[in-house]
């Protein structure tokens, strides 16, 4: 019997394309598959699949994805088309809405949080190493 996979991190699959931290990228982002971005962005982005945006990254703008993963900073709304998870060193400033939506222990929302599916935001201590 296989395990479900509960975490974003753990359903993405294919090539990944990375945004390193010393880049910043200034415009409209569209495009499909998984993305981790480490530097700092400064507009909107619609992804066909999974943002992550890592700790110590900065978004300036709306941040739409199918799965969103938060670790930086968001100024603005992250809106998941599925699920959305705020890590411990995650901050958003905007909405926050999705399917599914799980903030850990420490995340700071400022703004208002949205679960589509009518149930409750989940909370979860983070457990793994970085």
């Amino acid at each position: 019997m296989t395990t479900p996979k509960r975490r974003i991190g753990d359903l993405v699959s294919g090539p990944t394309t990375f945004v390193a931290a010393a880049t910043k990228i200034v415009g409209k982002i569209v495009g499909q598959g998984p993305y981790v971005f480490c530097g700092t962005v400064e507009g909107d982005c619609d992804i066909d699949g999974t943002v992550t945006l890592a700790a110590g990254g900065l978004w300036k703008g709306s941040l739409r994805a199918t799965d969103v993963v938060v670790a930086g900073t968001v100024d603005g709304d992250v809106i998941a088309r599925r699920k959305v998870e705020v890590g411990t060193t995650g901050k958003v400033l905007g909405r926050l809405e999705g399917d599914s939506v799980a903030i850990a222990r420490g995340a700071v929302i400022e703004g208002e949080v949205l679960v589509r599916s009518g149930r409750e935001p989940t909370t979860f201590e983070e457990k793994r190493k970085r």
